[in-house]
């Protein structure tokens, strides 16, 4: 097959990126592909120029470089300042460090039940925004469920530590006797 001339299209009539108006490309195969490997289900990647190279957001049938996780566009736009595209993790990061820096300081209740407060704003602002930048990492449905469990559990944990605490579990207790017993 030959390559696509700088004009956009080749002498077969398929755009810069091989494909047709139906999503393939004219011989079965990525145009871009040296192993003549066949693409069933390719996924729609920009290429240099900023252009989608396929039509269809579907995974490739063989992975060849690492994408973006759903979300992990920038949440502000690319005239931005670097701190103001990222702003979601930078707010979760800043009440962690908040919420260690109370936990030094000999406050350890509200510092922990900060800490988890603030994974549990990460999973609401994964679950709400299209855009979180560096805040998604995996699927959205797996950041959701990662930060969700995380703090959750660490602002129970923060409720259920000693001496006095706000909330008691009854069972835990029974457990505890009895795996020590």
């Amino acid at each position: 097959m030959a390559p696509p001339d700088p004009g956009g299209t080749d002498a077969g009539g398929t755009d810069a990126g091989g494909t047709d108006a139906g999503g393939t490309d004219a011989g079965g195969t990525d145009a871009g592909d040296p192993d003549g490997i066949t693409v069933r289900d390719p996924v729609s990647a920009p290429d240099a120029d900023g252009r989608p190279r396929r039509v269809t957001r579907r995974f490739p049938l063989f992975t060849r470089d690492t994408a973006r996780p759903e979300g992990g566009g920038r949440a502000a736009g690319g005239d931005a300042p670097a701190p103001a595209r990222q702003w979601p993790v930078l707010t979760v990061v800043l009440v962690v460090g908040l919420g260690l820096l109370l936990t030094a300081l000999g406050v350890f209740r509200w510092g922990t039940l900060l800490i988890g407060a603030a994974l549990l704003a990460g999973a609401a602002l994964r679950w709400v925004l299209p855009d979180v930048g560096m805040l998604a990492v995996r699927s959205r449905f797996t950041d959701i469920a990662t930060y969700g469990v995380f703090g959750l559990s660490i602002a129970l944990l923060s409720l259920m530590a000693q001496p006095d605490p706000v909330l008691e579990i009854p069972f835990l207790k029974d457990t505890l006797h009895f795996t020590v017993s």
